[in-house]
């Protein structure tokens, strides 16, 4: 029998390209969204791409009611739990909401899964857990900590899940810890695609080339980088989305948990990755040096040898084709 995943937030940005992933590698899945943060022809863009009805429930994560519904409708076999608000900047201004949506989203899905008998887990979790990261680049047992409240509700869950897990002898729980994931499937029919101002570099420098604003601003030009702009480590999110089915492989294989970094491995700066752009666009794309944000560090790369070693993930695609495919997606939805 074909075993059924849940997706959290499976309409957004990782989620829908997870959900692609998992439906080529055999799995059956199905998707809970809330769409506060998702297009609502998500589904329908899903179904050209894999080519089958897609099963979605338009829902909040901590709607306990709906939870229950959904695991006895569709006899879930495990779960990748991606919703979530996660917006650095915008958590220093709303920590409250982080909290309620990040850290009581995920009881709520664990007493879910619990009533259900479902104990196998897949967890979104972020890079923002290292803080400032002492060591670059960073391994998962670098000490953890937080440089905003997102950072924080990140922390608290993976403790949360440390906690239960512990408790639970019949719950297995993957921690992935993504880095910076950008680009578009290779269809341009899902990409990162905000609802409103866009949070991440990749859909600003989007907004530049299609001419809706006039600048990038970078945050910060006297960071201690080589360019005096922040550096990150990039990934392509199909990548990231193969990454997951990964994980959930070895998790059903082995009945044993495990924590890995999502990354390449490699950084790359604010004016690389505006330069990488403008060469897939096609022109120089404007920039302007703007004050640093709250809550930023200067520099975070991943060690990816663990997600090899364990999980047999490597990144595949580069710089230039993260930002091709990114182009290819928005320039798409701008024409339509």
């Amino acid at each position: 029998m074909t075993l059924t995943v849940l997706l959290t937030g499976g309409a957004g940005y990782i989620g829908s390209h997870t959900f692609v992933a998992l439906r080529a590698a055999g799995y059956d899945a199905v998707i809970l969204d809330d769409f506060s943060n998702a297009r609502q022809d998500v589904p329908d863009r899903l179904e050209v791409i894999t080519g089958a009805p897609v099963r979605v429930h338009r829902g909040d994560v901590r709607d306990a009611g709906l939870l229950a519904r959904i695991f006895a409708e569709h006899r879930i076999g495990a779960v990748v739990h991606f919703a979530a608000l996660k917006a650095a900047g915008e958590s220093v201004r709303r920590p409250l909401d982080y909290i309620d949506v990040n850290v009581t989203g995920l009881v709520a899905l664990l007493k879910a899964m619990r009533a259900a008998g479902c104990g196998r887990l897949v967890f979104s979790s972020s890079a923002t857990v290292y803080g400032t990261p002492e060591v670059l680049p960073v391994p998962e047992t670098a000490p953890r900590g937080y440089a905003n409240p997102y950072g924080f509700t990140k922390l608290a869950c993976e403790q949360i899940l440390e906690q239960v897990a512990a408790a639970d002898p019949g719950l297995a729980v993957a921690v992935l810890r993504y880095f910076n994931p950008v680009g578009a499937h290779a269809s341009a029919l899902i990409g990162e695609d905000p609802q409103d101002f866009p949070n991440n570099l990749v859909p600003y420098i989007a907004e530049v080339a299609l001419g809706r604003r006039p600048a990038l601003n970078v945050f910060g030009g006297d960071w201690p980088t080589r360019d005096g702009t922040g550096v990150r480590d990039y990934i392509h999110v199909e990548d990231l989305a193969r990454g997951h089915v990964l994980s959930l492989t070895r998790l059903l294989e082995t009945g044993e948990g495990h924590t890995v970094n999502l990354g390449t491995g490699r950084g790359y700066s604010v004016l690389e990755m505006l330069a990488a752009y403008s060469r897939a666009v096609g022109r120089e794309l404007p920039h302007v040096i703007a004050p640093r944000r709250p809550g930023d560090v200067a520099e975070v790369v991943a060690d990816p040898s663990r997600a090899a070693a364990l999980l047999g993930f490597r990144a595949e695609k580069g710089v230039d084709e993260m930002c091709a495919s990114s182009w290819a997606f928005v320039s798409r939805r701008a024409n339509r």
